[in-house]
């Protein structure tokens, strides 16, 4: 199941730092580390919502991250939850996939 995606969100209570993307400047939310279970459930798009211990695989990298890496980007109106890679290829939580502990 998916959350709605709505034309524009309201800012994260968050200061922000750019953050260097392929093609500009993007501004990065600076999240304490207590406060990211609380973004990811606001701003996961699917359910159920993974555990911030566990492993993901973003398919635009071809590597592997835990959940607790995600970054959160403000661009435009809109918070997007990405991976960790997501300077260098890009990935949002659209190109999340769960990965088995055997993988």
């Amino acid at each position: 199941m998916r959350r709605p995606i709505l034309p524009s969100e309201v800012k994260l209570p968050y200061p922000t730092r750019p953050l260097q993307v392929q093609g500009g400047t993007v501004e990065e939310y600076v999240i304490p580390e207590e406060k990211k279970a609380e973004v990811l459930e606001k701003l996961y798009l699917f359910r159920p919502i993974p555990s911030l211990d566990e492993e993901f695989y973003d398919v635009h990298e071809g590597k592997k991250f835990l959940v607790k890496d995600f970054r959160v980007t403000r661009e435009g109106r809109c918070n997007v939850l990405v991976s960790p890679y997501y300077p260098t290829s890009g990935g949002t939580v659209i190109d999340w996939e769960p990965t088995d502990e055997e993988d």
